[in-house]
């Protein structure tokens, strides 16, 4: 059976990037999608997936989410291939004429939904009319385009929460995965470490603030963002009066992060509502601790008390949290290992592959 996974983009790589490249790589599929940062993918340990890019999307949002959504929806390759995983909101507009196929959603199109009010908030006073104009639109023609998806895997309880709510879709849940093997410990070390895209819902300058109250502690965040985005300004402004005793790696390969995780003292996570969250797995598998903020899938892989501590996402609730974890990490590490191994990879292909009846 020949394979495709569309995926949004290529050029910045998270959680669900990591999902997509390697799926492709155990069922041996292409990868279909937008922009694409080759070096990136080589660093990423991914250099070996046959990746098709469609073409460029414009630099602007929302100008990229619609042109990426148009590219999505006028190609077809429904003769190339004998079946179809969509991988990423956008890839929604490729369920028409692509079948059989199934939708693994990392989460909502959340500026549309749970993030609507965050993200209008947000918009100036001459965009706001043009954002409200473009999400009411769009998110029609998703959900027109949703009818054509037959089966759809959610990626935690809080996605499949949101796609009924917001879609009138059922769904099961097949969580992410972690590769186990490639994760060790060496040490609780001197720092804390933050992985995730540099974006605003990560709410990553609300870790610095913290830190930046915590002048004891040292944190060191890796990440990056697609160039050319609306992130830069984000990146610009937590940029500036950075603290002495935070550090910005941005970009680092595969081996890096997994060095970073083996030598960091305890993990740090605050995305708002993330929709699971899968660098907290990686922490574990490390044998390291998370501080996570109580929200979304965080309460389905962080265990209160036992690997980790799950707080309020305000600077105090979470400068208790780096003390109460500070104070007691030889406590953690067997129980994140344990519970890292739940969502380990081999798990995650066997699920997927009985779904597509492989």
């Amino acid at each position: 059976m020949k394979i495709a996974i569309f995926h949004n983009y290529l050029d910045v790589i998270g959680g669900g990037e990591r999902v997509a490249l390697t799926l492709a790589r155990e069922l041996n599929a292409d990868v279909i999608t937008t922009d694409v940062d080759v070096d990136l993918i080589e660093k990423m340990g991914f250099g070996d997936v046959k990746i098709i890019s469609l073409g460029r999307t414009i630099k602007m949002p929302p100008l990229k989410q619609i042109s990426a959504s148009w590219m999505f929806s006028i190609c077809d390759l429904s003769k190339d291939y004998d079946f179809f995983i969509l991988s990423g909101d956008w890839t929604l507009f490729a369920a028409k004429k692509h079948k059989p196929n199934l939708y693994y959603a990392h989460a909502l199109s959340r500026q549309f939904y749970d993030l609507y009010d965050e993200f209008l908030s947000k918009q100036s006073y001459y965009k706001k009319p043009f954002f409200m104009c473009w999400s009411f639109f769009h998110r029609k023609w998703m959900g027109k385009y949703m009818n054509h998806v037959q089966k759809i895997i959610a990626n935690s309880e809080s996605t499949r929460t949101g796609l009924e709510k917001y879609n009138k879709r059922k769904s099961k849940v097949i969580y992410p995965f972690v590769d186990c093997s490639k994760y060790s410990y060496k040490e609780n070390g001197d720092f804390w470490l933050s992985v995730n895209r540099l974006y605003p819902d990560k709410r990553t300058e609300l870790q610095i603030e913290v830190f930046r109250r915590l002048p004891q502690e040292r944190l060191v965040i890796v990440g990056g963002h697609a160039r050319g985005d609306h992130a830069e300004a984000y990146l610009k402004k937590i940029m500036k009066n950075l603290p002495p005793n935070v550090e910005i790696l941005g970009v680092v390969s595969d081996e890096e992060v997994r060095d970073l995780y083996s030598r960091c003292r305890a993990f740090i996570t605050t995305g708002i509502n993330e929709p699971f969250g899968l660098t907290p797995l990686e922490a574990m598998a490390s044998g390291k601790p998370v501080l996570a903020v109580d929200e979304g899938g965080y309460r389905e892989t962080v265990m209160n008390d036992v690997t980790g501590k799950l707080v309020a996402a305000d600077p105090s609730s979470l400068i208790n949290g780096v003390n109460e974890i500070s104070k007691n990490l030889g406590n953690f590490r067997e129980a994140c290992e344990r519970e890292a191994k739940k969502f380990d990879s081999r798990v995650f292909i066997k699920k997927i592959k009985a779904e597509i009846k492989l």
